[in-house]
């Protein structure tokens, strides 16, 4: 097999939680299908008719009632579909334009927006698939409980779209937006690291592994690393009995023909086992939150970016995004990072996957945004307090002195652009932040 099955089931499982494709037709198939058998049944077993009282549907022995309630709900249905299509590009178009792009894949995920899709496909399915059975000829027959499941689902779908238009208002707010890919992202960290740090964390050992691996397994296809299957990864070592070392950690581009592998033994590495190891590293187009964290901080960062330019010029909004990167890098710090050396069998050493550190998260959660607001001091003071906040949550010395250091460099980048009232507020909290105690004012 060139694809790894787990990789593509994964795959799979994702992209069902995402997009306006899978929970909706599977809604619209399951209903129609309800429909469908209800009618059929209702026609075999005409006696369930008699639990549907005569005050809820008088016209019991009349087809053409059945079918004009059945062809209004489908038509009215179909009518409020366009319009939820209408209000969902709109939102996507907004939020595009106004917060970044790149965070129309949360949008995409959105359960709400699903749900609301596929119960309005899935009532016109019922009712176009129910139809048929309302008929005049040969024999005339109503389909009295399949009607009323109908004018069920009517007020159903009134209430979920009153519902659906109140969702969007508070999804739209930029407040929401980044707290739902704060979420996520916490998500991702607590799959990737599913163990709480202790108070003495142990290094890894790496002596066992070689400084050289001589052979290199190219890209086939050119995208951005999505997932990696280090199990297999590490199975398919231990039967070829190599070593091997991935070059581009989750969420870097790849283009086709650049190193991704490195392995010992290029002797052992047929170019069908280098498709096999090449089928454990899933790559697509676009970036995904099934193991890249770093993902979720440039979608918060990008809305930084965009508020603090000087078309929106939004600190408040930077502000804000500031406060949820806190919370993410707070998360990380209170798990183990994720291993980047596997053994098979245990002192074996087998497979070698990068990930990033704690220094680089935070360099690619606030150096931009330091960078631009060196002239703003509430921005510049909420940076501040974001690094108190984060160095107050750990005892580890080295994270502690990383901390120290970006709080000395946004100090001195303030220096010049600044008030000295400004100034003195920085130097307050910087006092705050080498003590490893949080801010408070």
């Amino acid at each position: 097999m060139t694809k790894n099955f787990a990789v593509l089931l994964r795959s799979a499982l994702y992209a069902s939680r995402g997009g306006f494709l899978i929970r909706p037709f599977l809604i619209a198939v399951t209903l129609g299908i309800a429909g469908a058998v209800l009618s059929s049944l209702e026609e075999q077993f005409p006696s369930i008719r008699v639990f549907v009282p005569q005050v809820l549907f008088p016209s019991q022995a009349d087809p053409q009632v059945a079918q004009a309630i059945l062809t209004s709900i489908a038509t009215s249905t179909m009518t409020v579909v366009s319009i939820v299509f209408a209000i969902l590009l709109m939102t996507l178009t907004l939020a595009s334009t106004q917060f970044s792009p790149r965070i129309l894949i949360s949008f995409a995920r959105d359960r709400v927006t699903q749900w609301t899709l596929g119960v309005f496909l899935g009532t016109f399915s019922y009712c176009i698939l129910a139809l048929p059975a309302a008929r005049l000829l040969p024999v005339p027959f109503v389909p009295v409980v399949t009607v009323m499941g109908a004018m069920a689902l009517a007020p159903v779908c009134v209430g979920w779209l009153i519902y659906f238009i109140h969702h969007i208002s508070n999804a739209i707010s930029v407040n929401h937006i980044l707290n739902r890919i704060r979420r996520e992202t916490e998500m991702v960290i607590e799959d990737l690291m599913p163990f709480r740090r202790p108070p003495v964390l142990m290094e890894e050992a790496v002596h066992a592994f070689p400084d050289k691996l001589p052979h290199t397994i190219a890209s086939r296809q050119s995208g951005y690393i999505r997932f990696i299957d280090i199990a297999r990864l590490r199975a398919l070592a231990k039967t070829y009995s190599i070593c091997l070392r991935l070059e581009r950690r989750v969420g870097h581009f790849v283009p086709k023909g650049v190193a991704l592998i490195k392995t010992t033994r290029g002797d052992r590495i047929s170019e069908e086992r280098a498709l096999e190891l090449l089928s454990a590293v899933e790559i697509g187009p676009t970036r995904t939150m099934q193991q890249d964290i770093e993902f979720g901080i440039v979608q918060i960062v990008d809305i930084a970016l965009r508020a603090m330019s000087p078309a929106v010029n939004d600190p408040t909004t930077t502000i804000s995004c500031v406060d949820e990167l806190s919370c993410i890098l707070i998360s990380w710090l209170e798990r183990v990072p994720p291993r980047r050396y596997h053994f098979d069998p245990p002192h074996v050493p087998r497979v070698v996957v990068p990930w990033i550190d704690f220094n680089g998260l935070l360099d690619l959660a606030f150096e931009q945004i330091r960078h631009y607001a060196v002239g703003d001091a509430a921005v510049s003071l909420r940076l501040m307090r974001a690094l108190g906040d984060i160095s107050s949550t750990t005892r580890d010395p080295a994270i502690r002195l990383l901390l120290l250091d970006r709080g000395k460099r946004l100090l001195a980048g303030c220096i010049g652009h600044l008030q000295e009232g400004d100034i003195e507020r920085l130097r307050q909290r910087l006092t705050r932040l080498e003590a490893g105690v949080a801010v408070e004012d």
